[in-house]
């Protein structure tokens, strides 16, 4: 094999541990835009708790004691990178506020890459977009800023990110990765790149475009396989019957699938069918399931928020100036991830309605919520408050072992979102 140096674009929940474990073997710039994030990682803190700190400050230290012959180092200068040969590319692909791809930090960093790459450079995307977008969107922006011609002066290659934030069982390594590239000799060159790093073993994918398809209906399966325990839950409640009993009692047939209802948000299950989506309608076909299961999703946040006021009517309480708690904010538990989180959704829900609401969640950072939502919320459980309405939204470990008494009122509501609490406790659960 020949000689790496790799750079990595973006140092989040993807690009960090994926910098970390190649530093293991390659010398690794882990490139971020965010100066300040770059200064904590250079002194061995990370603020998403999701990389090994020891690999950190271990990549840290062999990097300086070697003169950068290995391990890892992190920048924010676009200059530091022009001795790199690998370019791999984890900026976030979100959607816009109708549901579109938003393709602008995957197209910057394509442009950024086109004016520093060479002659026999490779650069792998892993963030998720949809099949044919990194051929026929990132390539050609990679050639006209390059000036140089694809496939015989520099290569592309894609293998989709597979991190699951908070999960510390299947990490980076110990699942198996999809790798592809655009020709039949980059494809294997990648593979063996990914081999060096992934215990679980890789997949060659026989396209670039498989590869992309690949993620797209990871993410989308199980969105839709959610969606419909939610609609049974919208069912069961009409019914007024517990959608966890009649759950564990379908789940004693062999074949029956173990999904929960829920709040489905973050960074990829909520997302990554509306790319798919967008591509089928390119070729003019609708996709119903895909997006009638995204309906329902979507309308989660809405049916708890009514529950729990109805809920409270019938205990006699007047909604207009009650209070509420909602206990977690990040869209996962034991995880500080707040991106595209559907509890913002209750908490605005709960707001129309005329509820005072608090949020309290020990994961988060509270400057990034007042950032990205406008909410400020609690450093800590309060004292000398007690609440008309408690919803656990997110079933973090500190949650599990709350004394609930101490935070409702007499004639209070506790609606458990998770089913993670004792039944005895609550009124209501999703």
């Amino acid at each position: 094999m020949k000689s790496y140096k790799i750079a990595v674009i973006g140092q989040g929940y993807v690009g960090l541990p994926l910098s970390l474990e190649f530093a293991g073997h390659y010398p690794v710039l882990g490139f971020d835009i965010n100066a300040d994030r770059i200064n904590q990682l250079n002194n061995g803190y990370d603020i998403t708790q999701e990389a090994d700190l020891r690999k950190l400050n271990d990549g840290l230290n062999s990097y300086k004691e070697s003169g950068g012959s290995i391990g890892y180092h992190g920048t924010s200068e676009l200059k530091e990178l022009l001795d790199c040969n690998i370019f791999i590319v984890t900026v976030p692909t979100p959607i816009d506020k109708y549901n579109a791809p938003d393709l602008n930090p995957l197209l910057t960093a394509s442009k950024m890459l086109g004016g520093i790459i060479k002659k026999g450079d490779i650069v792998i995307f892993e963030s998720t977009v949809f099949p044919g977008c990194t051929e026929e969107e990132c390539v050609p922006i990679l050639e006209l800023y390059s000036h140089l011609k694809f496939n015989e002066d520099f290569f592309v290659g894609y293998s989709p990110e597979r991190i699951n934030p908070g999960d510390k069982i299947n990490t980076l390594t110990s699942v198996k990765k999809v790798t592809s590239g655009s020709t039949a000799q980059i494809a294997e060159e990648v593979d063996r790149l990914y081999k060096t790093i992934i215990t679980a073993g890789t997949h060659k994918a026989p396209s670039i475009k498989v590869a992309e398809a690949s993620k797209a209906i990871e993410n989308a399966q199980r969105d839709v396989n959610i969606s419909f325990v939610n609609e049974l839950a919208l069912i069961f409640d009409r019914m007024g019957i517990d959608t966890h009993d009649v759950l564990e009692a379908a789940g004693t047939k062999y074949n029956f699938l173990q999904y929960k209802p829920g709040l489905v948000g973050g960074h990829c299950i909520s997302v990554d069918p509306y790319y798919l989506a967008h591509k089928a309608e390119q070729l003019g076909y609708h996709p119903d399931v895909i997006l009638s299961g995204r309906r329902v999703n979507d309308s989660i946040a809405k049916f708890i928020a009514s529950k729990v006021v109805k809920l409270l009517i019938a205990k006699s309480n007047v909604i207009k100036g009650s209070q509420a708690l909602i206990l977690g904010v990040t869209f996962k538990e034991n995880c500080p991830d707040v991106r595209n989180t559907k509890v913002i959704d209750i908490y605005n829900e709960l707001i129309d309605y005329g509820i005072g609401v608090d949020i309290f969640d020990p994961w988060v950072n509270k400057s990034e919520v007042e950032h990205e939502y406008g909410i400020s919320i609690l450093d800590q459980l309060p004292e000398d408050k007690k609440y008309d309405s408690i919803i656990v939204a997110v079933s973090h470990k500190e949650f599990l072992t709350l004394d609930f008494e101490k935070l409702k009122k007499k004639d209070s509501v506790i609606f458990d979102t998770k089913a993670c609490i004792d039944r005895s406790l609550v009124d209501a659960r999703l």
